[in-house]
């Protein structure tokens, strides 16, 4: 095997293989590191941000990306207990924790997706507006005293497996339908490879992106939601973080930064690398500074990952799409320029 063929293999695969080598570097320190309760608690840990990591991919393939997540989840949690106290109904409580995913996915959508700002730009915006509700709303307190209805929901572990694991497990279901099975996935990859060109061929560049912040809203709603039910508490500060965690995931699993290239599967071997590396750290007794190094380290290698897949041609398949447009289209890209709409035969 020549040394681009060993090069481009590690690259589609390589967190695959350093998910493998680090179990294997754990386990020689600490034999309890497989067995049976710690794997649980690592799939219990992994499972709000990878709530959140799977609809995040989704966009990020379809050429977006949300930093909002964090504060979004901080602010649904502390918003869904604060309604519980005060009207004494937990249904009340997770709608309101889900309005505020809803409003965030609709603001962030219609500011990229609509009036063309930068995504990134528009989301680290969003972090501190949601952030600094959730802190004013709290006073920066956190926020106890929740419906024990609401926080058995974190008890829970049908067939000795928590609940959280459940909702982690119908995302990735989710995740893989969408955009293996549906024609959306298609969508999504020809959006994010190129918004010009996918116009062309009839595709919502718009809506299918619009629809994706919506989701990523709600999912960070989910995952916000979840984290007050398993503390039994919420606090404004609960999703501090997330958004880069959830961008190292994305990435370590092979996401590309620009767009239209990703599978869900690799997603998920990032989201256990992050989380076997945070549980070994753990196990080895390091400290809290200690591991955020190595998260902000792991972020880099990540990000060189991405780098390094894209210059390997993994996402050749757009290129094509790339091209330049024949002239006869020059009318429907100055359309798709002011914000038109792709033909009506290519609903999502």
């Amino acid at each position: 095997m020549s040394s681009r063929a060993i090069g481009y293999f590690l690259a589609r695969n390589g967190t695959f293989v350093g998910c493998i080598l680090l179990t294997a570097f754990f386990y020689y320190w600490n034999s309890n590191f497989l067995s049976l309760l710690n794997l649980r608690n690592i799939g219990e840990a992994l499972s709000a941000l990878g709530v959140v990591s799977i609809p995040l991919a989704l966009l990020m393939i379809g050429g977006a990306v949300d930093l909002s997540v964090g504060s979004v989840a901080s602010l649904s949690g502390v918003l869904a207990a604060t309604c519980m106290i005060n009207t004494g109904s937990v249904a009340l409580g997770i709608v309101a924790g889900f309005a505020v995913g809803l409003a965030s996915g609709l603001i962030n959508g219609l500011l990229v997706s609509y009036c063309r700002f930068n995504s990134i730009v528009v989301t680290l915006g969003a972090l501190s507006v949601w952030g600094g509700l959730a802190l004013n709303l709290t006073g920066g307190r956190t926020v106890i005293g929740l419906p024990e209805s609401f926080t058995d929901l974190g008890l829970i572990k049908p067939v000795g497996i928590p609940l959280d694991v459940f909702v982690l497990l119908a995302t990735m279901l989710y995740g893989v339908i969408a955009l293996e099975i549906l024609p959306y996935g298609r969508r999504l990859r020809a959006a994010g490879g190129s918004a010009r060109a996918a116009f062309l061929m009839g595709v919502p560049v718009q809506r299918v992106q619009f629809l994706m912040f919506i989701q990523v809203g709600l999912a960070a709603a989910v995952a916000g939601i979840m984290l007050a039910s398993k503390l039994a508490a919420a606090t404004p500060i609960t999703g501090q973080g997330m958004e880069i965690n959830a961008l190292t995931v994305v990435l370590l699993g092979g996401v590309a930064f620009t767009g239209g290239v990703g599978r869900v599967s690799r997603v998920f071997a990032g989201l256990l690398f992050v989380g076997v590396l945070r549980n070994g750290l753990v196990f080895l007794n390091a400290s809290q500074f200690l591991q955020q190094i190595l998260i902000g380290f792991t972020l880099i290698v990540a990000i060189i990952f991405d780098e390094t897949i894209r210059k390997l041609g993994r996402g050749q398949w757009e290129e094509p799409l790339r091209a330049s447009p024949p002239t006869d289209n020059l009318k429907l890209i100055k359309r798709f320029e002011k914000g038109g709409s792709g033909s009506s035969g290519a609903g999502v």
